[in-house]
């Protein structure tokens, strides 16, 4: 019996050559018999895909399970809290971001969004149930959601319709952090002390300025725009 010489995997005596890495096979003190069948396979298969509606299906009974699973050990075994909220949220929300994917593919990409912001806001105010109050929900929670929406719609309508190039979705991306930031600092401000102080988004609004100032100028300028291009290979 012998080895490839260079990856060392054993070799069948009729190979011409290894079958991992390609490497010819040369064999002085057994000769390669052009005769002898190859007890390899010389047709290469494809398994066949697995189709969009049963994998929609296959997630669809897995995350209802789930859910009813928990909301019944809930009800009958553990008492003492809404527990099961926090396993059903997550399951609404995964189901609902595989629908453009595996089951309703006709989906807008709006649509798409505001459903995933539906689903997290549903969720957020499922746990609601296990607080005290639900204050948070309306004055932090649901803004910032709204919030993210917002600014994740504008950026993708951005995309289909100005630029889709990696620099520009860098701009984009640039300009909504510090708005997001803003937004989030405001809302838990006024939600613990019942005014506004700006603080901490003020560093992140004035580091994505200066980042957005230079992307601004390597877009305007074609010759460092190439240049970018060219050494990061995009």
């Amino acid at each position: 019996m012998s080895y490839c010489v260079n990856c060392g995997v054993e070799l069948d005596s009729s190979l011409k050559a290894c079958p991992l890495c390609s490497t010819p096979v040369i064999n002085p003190n057994q000769p390669y018999n052009p005769d002898e069948k190859s007890p390899f396979p010389t047709q290469k298969g494809q398994v066949e895909f697995v189709r969009r509606k049963d994998l929609g299906i296959l997630i669809s009974i897995v995350v209802l399970s789930t859910s009813l699973t928990c909301m019944l050990l809930n009800f009958l075994v553990f008492q003492n809290s809404l527990w099961s909220l926090i396993v059903i949220g997550p399951c609404i929300i995964l189901w609902v971001l595989l629908i453009p994917f595996v089951i309703y593919s006709r989906l807008s990409v709006y649509m798409s969004l505001f459903f995933d912001a539906l689903a997290i806001s549903i969720y957020l105010y499922m746990l609601t149930f296990l607080t005290k109050s639900n204050r948070w929900f309306y004055q932090i929670a649901l803004p910032i959601v709204f919030t993210s929406l917002v600014l994740v719609e504008t950026i993708t309508m951005l995309i289909k319709t100005v630029s889709a190039s990696i620099l520009m979705c860098a701009l984009y991306l640039f300009t909504a952090v510090p708005i997001l930031c803003i937004g989030i600092e405001c809302f838990g401000d006024h939600f613990l002390h019942g005014s506004i102080l700006l603080t901490w988004s003020m560093i992140v609004l004035t580091v994505c300025v200066i980042i957005d100032i230079a992307l601004i100028t390597v877009l305007t300028r074609s010759r460092l725009r190439n240049a970018v291009r060219r050494r990061f290979h995009f």
